[in-house]
């Protein structure tokens, strides 16, 4: 299991090269009335939710692989243009009485469904849920192997996750939103047909039509970290056809981009001062033994180092800078199981070997030994651009949220707030807002939230379970990224008995 596996193992989001920008846009009513049943499905969608599904082997043992034809544009579905979403199952081990198909998401967005079932879910999940469940995912439309975005070459992306994002004059901050822009501008030359339809609400619709053509009446979904967004927005769209879903590490689709990114930035903020408590407590704690604001003065005082002079990683052409070593940090604090990690990878960087740093934050970006990069970072970018305007419109912009990010975590706010200009540039306009989703109709959904979660914010899980209609807040009072299958046997048992037996927790429950 890679490094990103071990810190991701139940969710993905991604930070440090492009905030969470999620957000949504409305649903026709007639796209949003569609069902199993071809007569009540709109006369352009009928083909695509009559299809069969023909499954093979995937080559890995116990799973299997398909393509599902879906439109490419869901406004004009007649047009003849398709995009291929790759899907992969494992069926129902048994015993007991089959419950359908249960749909899982890693988040992202960016993040393989497909990795993520064969790497995890398949295989990971409780034995119980999947024995009664086939245990289902897909890769969203722009992601791995359903029609992905591509941006950069390897080289180039080498050099666009070294551009110093903490610029300290006027040439490094033209050096900076000229890489934006160029990123930009490789995503619409190699990927322009693709990239206005890459929206979370043409991922939702997406996932309505992978129920019907797997013959389930209701969608059974568990989605983490961004993908309880997609959740939410599939509740929103399809209110009669949710069955058990579970949202767990929240997103709080009425927070402007902006806003969003803020809280994010405060997040990652609270995740280094656990990180930091902790590291106090050891004997090869790097930062000292002081208070976690003096942890954190060190820390950043590091990272102005490495900004004047970056230390040898192992790699001549990547050197250890503070970019890097900055998402090599934001990496491990996705789960405290990596603090460890983290220990020694900054121990070995202030003594001049980076290489343990940077290897985080090539787990972070998906750049494989062979520096290619899976296109986790140009999903993650498309599906964000597009899901809400940019946070910011200018440089000015960035100037005046400045303070109010680096009150939000004084080690890394700077960085995350010019990080947030990375949608300024895009070459496609945004198609969603920041809005409430309600889910009018919709049996119980189970949002789950955690109380130190670095990149999804305890009151984003706090705000969506409040928005939606039907929604009911589990509460995991720990440190991380997301909750379900993270070691708290109280909230697998929660999740578990709602997933079996459809009786979701009591209001206000707490482990």
């Amino acid at each position: 299991m890679d490094t990103r596996r071990l810190l991701r193992t139940t969710g993905t989001v991604i930070a440090a090269a492009g905030l969470l920008l999620s957000g949504c846009t409305s649903g026709s009513p007639d796209v949003a009335s569609a069902s199993a049943e071809p007569s009540a499905v709109p006369a352009g969608l009928r083909p695509y939710y009559a299809q069969k599904l023909s499954w093979r082997d995937c080559g890995v043992q116990g799973f299997q692989c398909s393509t599902m034809k879906a439109p490419l544009d869901y406004a004009n579905p007649g047009s003849g243009q398709d995009v291929d979403i790759a899907v992969a199952r494992r069926t129902a081990t048994g015993p007991g009485k089959k419950l359908g198909s249960l749909v899982v998401n890693p988040g992202g967005p960016g993040g393989s469904g497909i990795g993520y079932l064969q790497a995890y879910a398949g295989i990971g999940y409780p034995a119980a849920v999947r024995a009664r469940y086939d245990m289902v995912s897909f890769d969203p439309r722009g992601v791995a192997r359903s029609s992905p975005v591509e941006c950069l070459t390897g080289p180039a992306m080498d050099r666009f996750t070294q551009v110093d994002q903490t610029p300290d004059d006027q040439a490094e901050r033209a050096r900076l939103v000229a890489a934006f822009k160029e990123f930009a501008a490789g995503c619409e030359q190699r990927s322009a047909r693709i990239l206005p339809h890459v929206s979370t609400v043409d991922a939702a619709r997406d996932m309505d039509l992978l129920r019907a053509v797997l013959g389930d009446e209701k969608l059974n979904y568990v989605g983490a970290s961004y993908g309880t967004f997609l959740g939410a927005t599939y509740a929103d769209l399809f209110p009669g056809r949710v069955g058990r879903m579970v949202l767990d590490g929240a997103m709080d689709p009425s927070r402007p981009a902006l806003d969003l990114n803020r809280d994010q930035t405060a997040g990652f903020d609270t995740a280094f001062r656990s990180f930091a408590k902790d590291c106090a407590k050891q004997s090869d704690c790097p930062l000292g033994q002081g208070t976690p604001e003096a942890q954190g003065q060190r820390l950043k005082e590091f990272f102005r180092k490495l900004d004047a002079q970056p230390v040898p990683s192992g790699d001549p052409a990547r050197p250890l800078g503070e970019a890097l070593a900055t998402t090599g940090v934001i990496a491990a604090l996705y789960d405290e199981s990596a603090w460890p990690q983290l220990r020694q990878a900054l121990t070995d960087a202030m003594n001049g070997d980076g290489a343990g740093l940077l290897a985080l934050a090539d787990s972070y970006y998906e750049r494989g030994a062979d520096g290619k990069y899976a296109n986790l970072m140009f999903a993650n970018a498309a599906v964000n651009c597009l899901d809400q305007p940019p946070a910011f419109g200018g440089l000015e912009a960035v100037d005046a949220a400045l303070p109010s990010f680096e009150k939000a975590s004084p080690v890394f706010g700077a960085g995350l707030a010019w990080a947030s200009l990375n949608c300024t540039y895009w070459p496609v306009k945004a198609t969603g807002t920041a809005k409430p989703l309600k889910a009018h109709g919709a049996a119980p959904i189970v949002v789950v939230g955690t109380t130190r979660d670095p990149a999804t914010p305890y009151k984003w899980a706090q705000a969506l379970a409040g928005q939606l209609d039907s929604g009911t807040l589990l509460t995991y009072d720990g440190d991380g990224h997301t909750a379900y299958g993270r070691g708290s046997d109280c909230i697998d048992a929660a999740i578990n008995r709602y997933l079996l037996e459809g009786q979701a927790p009591p209001a206000g429950k707490r482990c």
